[in-house]
């Protein structure tokens, strides 16, 4: 079932001049799903992404006054504040963008009055980075009407400082690389330390199906930010910069030493990294039944070890381990709710949608948004379509 598509860029400039009275320009960037390698980024470790063809498009023109004019299609309210009133948060949907135009001011970028207008299909609240995409495409909009310029990878650490600093989220910096970096028909094999990427070819005979549980929890942001704490408690106990450096057997060996919660925590991390290691291997050599192997092993570590997963998800996964053709099944994104990503065997992927949608209802009675998916190219600016 897929979402509303967004707009043509056409119609998104007619809107906007409807609106504001004014012709855009217009950029897009894309969702992202996580194959592998959950909660190591903001560990310095290994993760395996993909950005998704849904896209967050962001049309924007400058407005000749000290303003910036926010509006979307998905959002009721409207928002407008001075550009000498950007650090202050309004715990909203908006602060995603002002956020980014904090850090773009902080860092000495002129800004100018800059009315937008957003719209997006990337589904939130399911994992899939609708946050980092809306950085990302606001990020390219303020830039262009500035006049101003940035390299991909500086975008994308600036819009992972608005969601770190001013949002509250500390979140590492994989979903905003992806927006700017996502190749088509690749993932992307990244070390989070050194920010040196490898794209890796997907499997021409298997896809990537996303399922979205419907479920959501509150809690989430609070429940991420505890658990990068423990992070840091580890990685200090271990007098390490961060648990990318340990090994399992130096962790094993002190874990009784440690708090139970912060041992299991730091477990998930070390084995995650080396699944995805493992993991970029299996696609390089095209071995989706190992590399599903991985996915499985993953969504056990972060459901008994990391305690991210809920009844909705672990279901979700075990519907699918249950169907054929499926190579392998796991929770994506930040967890406590959300979708789970699953390889399949293109043969079998039309009767996997129908039966996993059939199935999950049939147990918890919510209906799953279920989308197959391909890897899409990185934020652009949007022309003419």
């Amino acid at each position: 079932m897929p979402t509303a598509a967004v707009p043509s860029h056409t119609q998104l400039a007619e809107i906007f001049q409807s609106v504001y009275g004014a012709h855009p320009r217009v950029f897009q960037a894309p969702g992202r799903v996580n194959l592998i390698g959950e909660h190591v980024d903001y560990n310095d470790g290994y993760v395996l992404p993909m950005a998704l063809e849904f896209q967050t498009m962001v049309a924007a023109a400058g407005n000749g006054v000290d303003q910036i004019r926010i509006r979307s299609d998905k959002f009721e309210q409207s928002v407008t504040l001075s550009l000498s009133d950007l650090d202050r948060p309004r715990r909203d949907w908006s602060d995603y963008i002002v956020g980014v135009a904090a850090m773009l001011a902080r860092g000495g970028v002129e800004l100018r009055g800059t009315d937008l207008w957003v719209t997006s299909d990337v589904p939130i609240g399911a994992g899939l980075s609708s946050s980092a995409a809306v950085e990302v495409a606001s990020a390219f909009a303020f830039l262009a009407v500035a006049g101003a310029s940035m390299e991909r990878m500086d975008i994308a650490r600036l819009c992972q400082k608005a969601e770190n600093e001013f949002v509250g989220i500390r979140s590492g910096l994989m979903d905003q690389f992806t927006a700017c970096f996502g190749i088509e028909d690749h993932a992307l094999l990244l070390d989070c330390r050194s920010l040196y990427y490898t794209p890796i070819p997907l499997p021409r005979d298997s896809v990537i199906v996303v399922c979205d549980t419907r479920v959501k929890h509150k809690l989430a942001s609070s429940e991420y930010n505890l658990r990068r704490e423990d992070c840091e408690t580890a990685a200090a106990y271990f007098g390490i910069p961060a648990l990318r450096d340990l090994s399992l057997e130096r962790l094993e060996k002190e874990s009784p030493y440690l708090p139970d919660r912060v041992y299991r925590r730091a477990r998930h991390v070390v084995t995650e990294i080396q699944r995805v290691q493992e993991a970029g291997d299996a696609l390089r050599r095209a071995d989706p039944a190992v590399f599903g192997k991985l996915m499985y092993q993953s969504h056990e570590s972060l459901r008994m070890d990391y305690e991210v997963s809920t009844r909705e998800l672990d279901i979700m996964v075990d519907i699918a381990r249950s169907l054929p053709g499926i190579h392998g099944a796991r929770m994506t994104g930040g967890g406590f709710g959300g979708a789970t990503v699953n390889l399949v065997a293109a043969a079998h992927a039309d009767a996997f949608q129908s039966d996993i949608r059939r199935l999950y209802h049939q147990e918890t009675g919510i209906a799953p948004d279920v989308y197959r998916c391909r890897a899409a190219p990185g934020a652009s600016e949007v022309n003419g379509q």
